[in-house]
């Protein structure tokens, strides 16, 4: 498991984070990372992952896999694909990717079956305690309308992170939260650590900010600020 608190960042396929971009993003990302004793994962889109896994030090997670062994599934991302092209972990069920339960607690054990840590989004407290059950390195609460928001949810609705915390804690207290929609400042961060997150998952806050370095040093601060 990767040391927490953590920031996970994800690039989801914006423009702002696509080939060469990807590249200078990570490049920035990782720069400001060194200077803080925090760990910071990214997670660039699937075409990309190899080339931006070749040319980091940070820790890389692909955006999806697919509950399958290799074989005849046309289209389909395998645990095996990610590992190989450096990833050592990977999100699954993000609400642009949603999955259902019994496919995602295949692609769980696919990815444990290989040594690779999972980050499982969920929407709500219920879906939380349902996926804790599974036992995936970390659950990710984003409520779906906050997401690329303005307002984190830990400020919107503190008790989605809150609860979500004392429900893991109760099924599975070896599962980590992740707060996750709307985080985009120190703030943020910061009141996800003091409802009892061990981290958080963003996207937008990051790769389409106009200084991306400013606001990841932003949110490393909030980090130290917590603790």
């Amino acid at each position: 498991m990767l040391r927490t608190p953590l920031i996970a960042v994800s690039y989801k396929v914006y423009s702002e984070g696509m080939g060469e971009k990807a590249l200078r993003l990570t490049k920035i990302i990782e720069k400001v990372a060194k200077d803080f004793d925090h760990t910071v994962a990214i997670i660039p889109n699937l075409v990309d992952l190899r080339m931006v896994a070749e040319n980091t030090e940070l820790p890389v997670f692909a955006q999806h896999i697919d509950p399958y062994s290799p074989g005849s599934h046309t289209g389909s991302i395998t645990a095996e694909m990610i590992k190989d092209a450096g990833a050592v972990g990977t999100m699954i069920n993000h609400s642009e990717k949603r999955m259902i339960l019994a496919d995602i607690d295949a692609a769980i054990k696919r990815a444990k079956d290989l040594g690779l840590e999972t980050m499982v989004c969920t929407n709500n407290v219920d879906v939380t305690g349902a996926v804790a059950a599974l036992g995936p390195t970390y659950v990710a609460i984003e409520p779906p309308e906050l997401i690329g928001g303005d307002i984190s949810v830990s400020t919107a609705k503190p008790e989605v992170v809150s609860g979500s915390v004392e429900v893991v804690k109760r099924i599975n207290p070896e599962v980590k939260v992740l707060c996750g929609a709307g985080v985009k400042k120190k703030e943020d961060v910061t009141k996800a650590m003091e409802l009892g997150a061990s981290g958080v998952l963003l996207a937008s806050g990051i790769v389409k900010a106009k200084d991306p370095e400013k606001v990841m040093r932003s949110l490393l601060e909030g980090l130290d600020d917590s603790l």
